[in-house]
């Protein structure tokens, strides 16, 4: 029901009829934020499951604000797509733009004339290049990229016996922020454990790409296991790979061991019967929250994003470090002893 209802929504947003998803009286206002902000909510693709959760968060910080906020975007997870969506938010005049960033480089363009057309930019859970920070205010991920690489090559280190070949099952090639915790991933796993080893020579060559699509996952996973046959370990560092390894794992009583980051309320009937005995991941409906918060704080004039600054969302405050980016702290590990409950949240 989610998919068919995002999939309505892209398709209206297109031809442009933008519909809010929730809409707060003026009343409802926090200090310091101006009410009645007309804002958009563009993660990567709407059919994922993942940011249904994000969105979740930013409804509800929409909410708090007194802000009307549209959630749309394509139902593929690509730069150009994204594009698209962009160019009509301009013509339609938003005040806000949160955006998970397919493609690092590919939205760059539009993102700047969104900014020079007065819209304020802040990019969530995926951020443009570096080089392109100018194009966005700020920039909220969940914890530093080299926490989220190593922590996901300890867990399949713990579930081969610390020994063995790894593979990566990644999302899409652009994707700024899975690049950025598999570059962490390489000499971790080299200088910690010895005994393990990259498939293809280095963590780059041992890589495959499912673009953040079920289908492709899947094929991929099939793909790694063909390629090498005695790959003890697959990271998957998305939502979606992960998923579709879990389920071929099963389905081929395959021998290979599987990690990344999953959502618990996808993943809890894999960890529940041991076809995958750790995932972890922040709590997307955190990062949606404090995307919004930023933003709307950015537009009323209180944030500047510079770094040393900080923001407020809800009761937690937020600092801006290097390159104009605020975490929210380390993933969290999802086992069999604590799926149940929160399987229930996200």
């Amino acid at each position: 029901m989610i998919k068919k209802l995002a999939k309505v929504v892209a398709a209206a947003a297109i031809v442009g009829a933008l519909v809010a998803t929730a809409v707060t009286p003026a009343s409802a206002v926090v200090p310091g934020i101006k009410s009645g902000l007309k804002i958009a909510i563009m993660p990567k693709a709407v059919n994922i499951g993942y940011f249904t959760a994000w969105n979740k968060g930013a409804q509800k910080a929409c909410k708090e604000i007194g802000a009307k906020c549209t959630y749309v975007g394509p139902t593929e997870a690509t730069g150009p797509a994204q594009v698209q969506f962009i160019n009509k938010i301009i013509q339609q005049k938003y005040d806000v733009l949160v955006i998970s960033a397919a493609d690092q480089n590919a939205i760059v363009p539009s993102l700047k004339k969104a900014k020079a057309a007065g819209i304020t930019v802040v990019t969530s859970d995926a951020d443009v290049a570096e080089a392109s920070a100018s194009s966005r205010v700020v920039s909220i991920l969940p914890a530093a990229s080299s926490r989220i690489g190593t922590a996901q090559v300890d867990w399949i280190a713990e579930a081969v016996g610390k020994k063995g070949s790894i593979a990566v099952l990644s999302a899409a090639a652009t994707a700024a922020n899975q690049n950025a915790w598999i570059k962490a991933m390489g000499p971790y796993l080299t200088k910690k454990y010895p005994k393990m080893s990259w498939v293809g020579g280095t963590v780059g060559k041992s890589t495959f790409y499912g673009d953040d699509d079920a289908t492709k996952s899947t094929a991929q996973f099939a793909a790694i296991l063909s390629q090498y046959p005695d790959v003890a370990g697959i990271i998957s560092p998305t939502t979606v790979g992960v998923l579709a390894a879990a389920i071929e794992k099963k389905a081929k009583s395959a021998k290979v061991k599987v990690t990344g980051l999953g959502l618990p309320s996808q993943m809890a009937p894999y960890i529940e019967d041991g076809t995958v005995k750790k995932v972890g991941l922040w709590n997307p409906i955190d990062l949606g929250y404090v995307a919004v918060y930023a933003a709307a704080r950015a537009e009323s004039g209180t944030f500047t994003g510079k770094v040393g600054t900080s923001f407020k969302a809800g009761t937690t405050t937020y600092k801006v470090t290097t390159g104009g980016v605020a975490f929210l702290g380390d993933p969290f590990t999802f086992t069999k002893e604590n799926i149940k409950t929160f399987k229930k949240i996200y």
